[in-house]
């Protein structure tokens, strides 16, 4: 059976939880392919009556924001021995290089960090726990959470539900070309992220390296 198929035997409701809590996971901080599952479900909202696309936006909204709020509360109180375990556990996300460049944006941009990490698709999941680590405190990081989390989960419902009424009838051959597109784009933003992670982690070699110089004599 084809996965469309298959997905449109499956009650809408089990749709809104698969959304709801794989976003809420990847807020929490466990890297999931939230943004593809939150493309698929509202591409399908388009093209089946039987699911919301306003209860969709809402249970992705949700999650987003109770997953980034329990990370942010994991954070506050693992420190920074819990970002040494996550990178022990998950190396190519929470690498020092990773670490360093959002560490910086966050010292930055503060509680916009917070905001536009939710766009970036591997800055997503250091958004909450970060926060929690660096101590912010805890009214910016919601209000930055609930508008982020509401804006990039209810407009990201609302153009592939649209793109997908418009062009039905293409979408219906073609519906992959969705998916594909947000394949390369979480894949730009993760090439970006590591790169600046890896200048971040040789810029900290390099002054680390640099010697410290002798006191002078009185």
């Amino acid at each position: 059976m084809h996965v469309q198929d298959w997905l449109e035997t499956v009650p809408a409701v089990s749709i809104y939880a698969l959304v709801g809590l794989v976003i809420g996971l990847e807020s929490l901080g466990i890297p999931l392919p939230g943004e593809i599952i939150l493309v698929s479900a509202a591409l399908l909202s388009s093209q089946h009556s039987g699911i919301n696309p306003v209860i969709l936006g809402a249970c992705a909204s949700l999650g987003a924001i109770v997953g980034d709020s329990i990370g942010y509360a994991i954070g506050r109180k693992g420190g920074r021995p819990l970002l040494a375990w996550l990178g022990a556990k998950f190396p190519k996300h929470f690498s020092e290089g990773h670490v360093a460049t959002a560490e910086r944006s966050f010292q930055k941009w503060g509680m916009w960090a917070v905001f536009f990490g939710r766009f970036i698709a591997l800055l997503r999941i250091f958004a909450g726990p970060l926060a929690g680590v660096l101590r912010m405190p805890y009214w910016k990081f919601l209000t930055a959470n609930v508008l982020g989390g509401v804006i990039w989960a209810g407009g990201t419902t609302a153009v592939i539900y649209y793109v997908g009424v418009v062009a039905e009838s293409w979408l219906k051959r073609f519906s992959w070309l969705g998916l594909v597109a947000a394949l390369l784009i979480g894949l730009a933003s993760m090439l970006i992220v590591r790169r600046k992670a890896k200048k971040a982690t040789a810029e900290r070699a390099a002054t680390e390296a640099e010697p410290v110089a002798a006191p002078a004599a009185e």
